[in-house]
């Protein structure tokens, strides 16, 4: 974030009730916190959808957190997939025995 030294500036608000910021800020979205009448602080946003607000309470940074450092702590290992193959089709138990036939 880059910090601004204070400024002051004279806007004019149009007959329509708009102030323009400028461009820097277009299509922004900001929250403007009344401080009494005539009194306004203006500050940028960052809209969260309602259905990825959960991502944003503590337990669910703490589990996320927890997920990437099990992640790299065990990296990936090389699978077999000829091995895999074999217990997918047995039902999951692994290489088929074979029976000998005797005579």
């Amino acid at each position: 974030m880059k910090i601004l030294d204070a400024q002051t500036t004279v806007k004019v608000i149009g007959a329509n009730g708009q102030i323009s910021l400028g461009k820097e800020f277009a299509g922004r979205p900001v929250i403007v916190e009344t401080r009494e009448p005539g009194v306004w602080t203006l500050r940028t946003a960052a809209v969260i959808p309602d259905n990825e607000a959960w991502l944003h309470t503590p337990k669910a940074i703490a589990d996320l957190g927890a997920a990437a450092a099990y992640a790299i702590s065990h990296p990936p290992a090389r699978s077999d997939l000829d091995a895999l193959k074999e217990k997918v089709a047995n039902g999951g138990k692994g290489k088929r025995k074979t029976r000998s036939t005797r005579s």
